[in-house]
């Protein structure tokens, strides 16, 4: 097995990390959304319900990166010479989509139950929220770990939309015992705490969706990844420069584009046996870069004396 071949299954390895977390959360979030659902129309509380379509979502999305993960992990052929990775960011797009539809739904709703009359939500709802935001806590934490250790910004998403599921609980929670406490006149007290709620999903549906646009256009890593890819091919033996260096991210691995400068004067199976030498030790020494092309390039007083040039 060559070394491009294993860390095409270290990819297919995250993308199952991915998925398992990922079908965790959903059935997690199946359980709270009923639960909530049924406690916010018994014990009239619009901020719990407005927490249930929350985490109803959470489900919604997590399909939907679930499927981004199932394609991402297939390898390359004919239609996709650079595998299927691109399926990853875009889920993660579709993710902070639907937590900022989400938040417009809640304030819509929020606003409509602060204008008509109602009563102060029950007690027993606290409990019911306490208990979530731990489960949705540990979640988070469980989830974003696995997402950290894959690079994958379609599960970090999903893991925060886990978190801002939370933060909606903290806040109906706030919400509800202000009413509580406050009494007759208080009664709106967890609608406008929903209404909050929606702002900060806002804030996070903005802050996912980010990182994912810019792994749709291929923006660079890095400086510090770039950097320590150069030093790298610059411990090779006949590499006297390295002109250029590009990489993107493609799902859970990065694609390197490269110029290296040797010898002039060098035959060209000599050139040729030190680009695979850079290509297969940038393999060996990150397992999540998928493929590395390398140009040639002769060592000019012109090329070496460019501001961009990185030498031993």
């Amino acid at each position: 097995m060559n070394k491009r071949t294993n860390n095409q299954n270290i990819l297919a390895q995250s993308a199952d990390k991915g998925i398992r977390t990922t079908i965790i959360g959903i059935f997690t979030s199946i359980i709270l959304a009923s639960v909530k659902a049924v406690a916010g129309v018994l014990g009239n509380s619009y901020a719990l319900i407005a927490d249930a379509i929350e985490s109803t979502s959470d489900v919604f999305t997590s399909l939907i990166v679930l499927t981004g993960l199932k394609i991402a992990k297939r390898p390359a052929d004919k239609t996709h010479p650079y595998g299927h990775g691109k399926a990853e960011p875009f889920a993660g797009i579709l993710v902070a989509a639907a937590l900022f539809m989400a938040a417009v739904v809640i304030i819509i709703q929020s606003i409509h139950e602060i204008i008509t009359p109602h009563h102060a939500p029950a007690p027993f709802t606290l409990i019911v929220l306490v208990v979530v935001v731990i489960v949705k806590e540990f979640l988070f934490r469980f989830i974003i770990k696995v997402g950290d250790s894959v690079d994958s910004v379609a599960v970090k998403n999903d893991a925060w939309h886990h978190r801002s599921d939370a933060i909606t609980s903290g806040a109906a929670f706030i919400g509800i015992a202000i009413a509580l406490i406050g009494g007759k006149g208080y009664e709106e007290a967890d609608d406008f705490a929903a209404l909050c709620a929606s702002f900060i999903i806002i804030y996070n549906s903005y802050r996912l969706f980010k990182p994912a646009l810019y792994e749709i256009m291929d923006t660079a890593p890095s400086n510090e990844v770039i950097d320590k890819i150069i030093k790298i091919a610059l411990l090779v033996d006949g590499v006297i420069a390295i002109d250029k260096c590009f990489a993107r991210k493609m799902g859970f691995q990065y694609y390197i584009d490269m110029h290296v400068i040797v010898d002039g004067s060098i035959t060209v199976y000599h050139g040729h046996e030190i680009a695979h030498t850079v290509k297969n030790k940038l393999l060996n020494s990150f397992e999540n870069i998928s493929d590395v092309l390398i140009h040639i390039e002769p060592a000019t007083e012109e090329r070496l004396n460019r501001n961009n040039i990185r030498t031993k």
